[in-house]
């Protein structure tokens, strides 16, 4: 069987990097182009010389044309706002897409205005986009020509708390989510706060209001629960490379119990990703790194009556490419698990 031309558009980032990591070692893939404009005309094992016995393709300028012409499917993994500029064209050619940006996850144009302080840049494509979580929207991703994959916070929250606000198990107006997350995730960029002297023997929270994942969440959140939800969501900047942690603390309803919980959870047991943990152990980020897995948690408080939820996972991995690759699998109808199982 031939494999699919594959092109990784801003593969010289961290999103990037993890795209090029997995996909390099997919049986039914072939790396035709990866671009960068700042590494253009070098070989990727100039720029990152883990790949250097595994391909030899050279970074080249973004060129939608070219793309079309080579490949099935494209990466985006670009900052917000420009992704839109490459899938208008690539779409238009027939090329399927699936973005690691914000573009096309918020569905509503005046939140993306709101949070991201400017018009969206392509809002005849959000009725096309799905929304890549496959534990929710697998069907839908089989069909998709193009694939808003979830960002890394959003992950790590939603997962662990749709089941059960799908069911009623909880009380919607006092949700609070304090995540935790690894300097990987503001991206490869020289910026004083993400330096190592600022970030070594550091933690600190940070856009306790209004932060850019808070709408992608609380859509996906109200889909579950039937209604409008608004959360309390405080993300802090840990000093590790990668990996995000996120604490839940919500007041049950009184649909609530373990066997109504449990029967809520079990839409999880088919999913090989995310591993709802035995009673009395905690999600630990250790156990994640480098892998596609969503490890989660449920201990109930009898004290204040309010569930303690914790999940984990690897920012660049569930919470960027590895979600990316298992999207892409679901769109060639073959085992979500390919080149996802294993690390390089």
């Amino acid at each position: 069987m031939s494999k699919y031309g594959i092109a990784v558009v801003g593969a010289s980032g961290y999103s990037g990097e993890e795209l090029l990591r997995l996909l390099l070692r997919h049986p039914d893939c072939e790396i035709r182009i990866i671009t960068s404009r700042q590494y253009a005309g070098k070989a990727i094992s100039s720029v990152f010389p883990r790949f250097s016995s595994i391909s030899e393709i050279v970074f080249s300028e973004p060129d939608t044309a070219k793309i079309a012409k080579e490949c099935q499917f494209a990466f985006l993994a670009l900052p917000h706002g420009l992704a839109s500029e490459f899938a208008r064209p690539l779409l238009k050619s027939g090329v399927k897409v699936l973005d690691l940006s914000a573009d096309f996850r918020i569905k509503n144009t005046e939140k993306y205005k709101e949070y991201y302080k400017e018009e969206h840049p392509a809002p005849e494509l959000l009725a096309k986009a799905v929304y890549g979580l496959p534990e929710i929207y697998r069907d839908k991703i089989k069909e998709a020509k193009i694939v808003a994959c979830p960002g890394c916070y959003p992950t790590s929250v939603i997962i662990p708390l749709y089941p059960l606000l799908r069911a009623g198990l909880l009380n919607t107006g006092k949700i609070f989510v304090s995540s935790m997350s690894g300097v990987s995730g503001a991206g490869r960029k020289v910026e004083l706060p993400y330096i190592f002297p600022e970030c070594s023997e550091s933690l600190r929270s940070y856009s306790p209001v209004k932060h850019r994942h808070l709408p992608e969440i609380e859509q996906e959140l109200s889909s579950a629960a039937g209604e409008e939800i608004a959360i309390s969501f405080v993300p802090h900047l840990v000093p590790v490379n990668r990996g995000i942690v996120s604490t839940i603390v919500a007041e049950v309803s009184d649909k609530f119990s373990n066997e109504n919980l449990d029967k809520a959870l079990s839409i999880y047991k088919n999913n090989p990703f995310v591993r709802v943990m035995p009673k009395g152990l905690l999600p630990d980020t250790k156990n994640v790194l480098m892998s596609n897995f969503c490890d989660v948690s449920y201990t109930f408080d009898e004290h204040t009556r309010r569930l303690i939820i914790s999940s984990c996972i690897d920012n660049l991995t569930k919470g960027a490419a590895g979600q990316a690759i298992q999207c892409f699998n679901i769109m060639l109808n073959i085992d979500e698990k390919t080149a996802l199982i294993y690390t390089l």
